[in-house]
């Protein structure tokens, strides 16, 4: 028989898979039932309502991508390379990902959409803001970038692929159009130096 942390674990894993599928607002409690084999009654058994349900993926998602950003920042050779990981990891978040993820959460689940932009305007922005500093520091950036207006121009840049008027003019995958965004906004950022080293990681990239 499973246990209370087993099931608990089930439910919100199965409801992170089909709200990026489908998007928070299709997803009802009797379809997160229906995918695990259970009653909805066990559901509402950990979860009050889907507002906590909801919270809750925001919540691990969140501190997910915390936990990654800082590996990242630790392993990474440099500021560049620190980027093409952040790509990877972008790429593979995205994937298959419903655009109106979040388009849903700001509508529809506030508390939980103010939880991710404390998120994105305070850990994020010092993510970034750390790696423009990083990489004018290994002269890999040109020195004379102002990190607060292009830390938060990143920000936004991020979040521009889920408004409805931009992706739905796009063919291409979420994850694609983050890795395009993130070439641009990079190599307006490099020195000689961090040009030359881009391609290199580029390059291998490619090759995977």
């Amino acid at each position: 028989m499973p246990t209370v942390i087993d099931t608990s674990v089930r439910i919100k894993e199965k409801a992170h898979q089909l709200f990026m599928q489908y998007g928070l607002r299709s997803v009802s409690m009797d379809d997160i039932a229906t995918a695990l084999g259970i009653s909805k009654k066990t559901i509402y058994h950990y979860y009050a309502d889907k507002d906590a349900l909801v919270d809750d993926v925001i919540a691990t998602l969140i501190l997910n991508d915390e936990c990654v950003c800082k590996k990242d920042t630790l392993s990474a050779a440099n500021a560049v390379h620190e980027v093409f990981l952040a790509i990877d990891f972008m790429v593979e978040m995205f994937k298959g990902m419903n655009p109106s993820v979040f388009i849903d959460l700001q509508k529809y689940y506030p508390s939980s959409y103010a939880r991710f932009i404390k998120h994105k305007d305070e850990f994020l922005y010092n993510v970034i803001k750390q790696n423009l500093k990083r990489g004018i520091e290994e002269e890999l950036y040109r020195p004379e970038l102002k990190i607060e207006v292009l830390a938060r121009l990143r920000l936004e840049t991020i979040m521009l692929p889920f408004h409805p008027d931009f992706y739905s003019k796009l063919k291409q995958s979420l994850g694609s159009i983050e890795e395009e965004i993130t070439y641009h906004f990079l190599f307006g950022l490099l020195a000689p130096k961090g040009y030359k080293l881009a391609l290199k990681y580029q390059a291998n990239r490619n090759k995977h």
